[in-house]
């Protein structure tokens, strides 16, 4: 199963380096049920893989142009001080047994769990929906700033990457489109700089909490894996109908959603 892992880690980087987002949605159901490694602590791993390899996503695409810094920065430091309040004290604060109903326990692994298979459910709707007004932005069109909009959704966008270690790149892109006004290959390039930022952020909170615990070996590894999966994936963008290939990837991701809340329930 770790050998499938590797292999399918791959796959994180791909869909980053395309879509600009999804990585996440693979990262942690990949580190559970092909790892073996707890829902708390793959959340942690999740924060470092996609960081990590949306930083080097990030660079590539300012390198073409592709980066608007000042968005990104009122962007950022919400999420980034959201993500980590989130990870050093909301996430340490959930019990253990949060309920339990006659011989069921619900563990606070199996409450991560579905909560995340919900969020890969509104991932997948924004996925699939796929809409018009953000296919057909000006690619030449000046920025417009709903600074208030921005900061809220960076926070809420925060709070979500905290709990579930997802990057929320299908949350950020539509926000960087409809209140920045940004072009899509814009709004992709500035979201992997936000989602590398707020990630690694949170993950700092993690290491001040799990010090020794960290199995730096398989999360160096799974990393550069998909490190060299996005350089694929920015590759591939040339070539491939990046829109089409986010339709698919979210009728993808709504399968795994079922599939997780049945496992877990």
């Amino acid at each position: 199963m770790e050998i499938i892992g590797y292999i399918a880690s791959i796959f994180i980087g791909i869909s980053l380096g395309l879509i600009g987002g999804g990585g996440s949605i693979l990262t942690v159901p990949v580190l559970v049920y092909l790892f073996g490694i707890g829902a708390e602590m793959s959340t942690a791993y999740s924060l470092f893989i996609v960081g990590s390899t949306a930083l080097v996503g990030g660079v590539r695409n300012a390198t073409l142009g592709n980066v608007n810094y000042k968005t990104a920065v009122v962007f950022t430091i919400p999420a980034f001080i959201a993500v980590y309040a989130t990870r050093a004290y909301l996430v340490p604060a959930i019990p253990s047994e949060i309920i339990t109903i006659g011989t069921y326990v619900l563990t606070k692994d199996i409450a991560i769990m579905v909560f995340f298979a919900l969020v890969m459910l509104a991932a997948s709707v924004s996925m699939i929906r796929n809409k018009r007004k953000e296919e057909e932005e000006d690619e030449n069109a000046l920025p417009q700033f709903n600074v208030p909009a921005i900061i809220l959704e960076g926070a809420v966008v925060g709070v979500l990457t905290g709990i579930v270690g997802a990057g929320g790149g299908f949350l950020i892109i539509p926000a960087l489109v409809i209140f920045a006004k940004l072009p899509m290959k814009k709004a992709v390039g500035t979201s992997l700089l936000i989602i590398a930022a707020k990630s690694l952020i949170g993950f700092v909170g993690d290491v001040q909490r799990y010090g020794d615990q960290l199995d730096w070996t398989l999360l160096l590894t799974v990393t550069a894996i998909a490190v060299f999966g996005i350089f694929i994936g920015i590759y591939l963008n040339k070539f491939i109908d990046g829109k089409k290939l986010k339709k698919g990837f979210g009728w993808f991701v709504l399968l795994m959603a079922v599939y997780i809340i049945g496992k877990q329930l």
